[in-house]
């Protein structure tokens, strides 16, 4: 059985932390682009639900303008 000395378990540790640092940078890229996509994506139905509103306000509004002639008129 080898017995280690100081030095060996130092340089045994970082290279454990290294290795522990280029996992965790890959994985927050790959998180980091996900959420990018994750939010074009959120806006981009955002907007479709924001034309179907205006879309709903102004059917609503022609209805009463439409309502409101037809009992003045």
């Amino acid at each position: 059985m080898a017995v280690k000395t100081e030095m060996d378990l130092a340089l045994e540790a970082l290279e454990k932390i290294a290795q522990h640092e280029k996992e965790c940078g890959e994985r927050w890229g790959e998180a980091t682009a996900e959420l990018k996509q994750l939010r074009e994506l959120a806006s981009s139905h955002a907007a479709r639900w924001e034309r179907l509103a205006w879309l709903v306000v102004g059917v609503v509004f022609a209805g009463a303008s439409s309502v409101i002639f037809a009992h003045l008129g």
